[in-house]
């Protein structure tokens, strides 16, 4: 794994409560899985989702470690490396909310998801 530390800032909240590009499309993405990066707290989806955004996230912004950002998860995932890891505790809220569905958000989703996912 590499050197982590530099990358992990816990004192940044999440973005919000689901993926920033997602959400800001006209009309709104949808995503399977979301994922928050531990550099900025940028909260994008991950890459089964259509759009990928948390890895295009990485890439432009240059922060190569995320955390899940689902309930009951908390793995962090380092891209360069391609290694998951514990880290330390982030900036609550830890997930998106329970009442959220998967995958979200609620009246973006189509009929046929599965056929959409990578």
């Amino acid at each position: 794994m590499s050197d982590t530390a530099n990358e992990i800032d816990p004192a940044v909240p999440p973005s919000g409560t689901g993926c920033v590009e997602c959400l800001a499309g006209a009309p709104p993405g949808w995503w399977l899985h979301l994922r928050r990066c531990a550099g900025c707290g940028h909260v994008g989806c991950c890459d089964n989702s259509p759009s990928q955004h948390a890895s295009a996230h990485a890439r432009a912004a240059g922060h190569p470690v995320i955390q899940s950002f689902e309930p009951g998860e908390d793995w962090f995932y380092d891209y360069r490396s391609e290694e998951f890891f514990e880290g330390p505790d982030l900036e609550p809220p830890d997930d998106h909310p329970l009442d959220q569905p998967v995958p979200g958000p609620a009246g973006a989703v189509p009929p046929d998801w599965e056929r959409h996912l990578n």
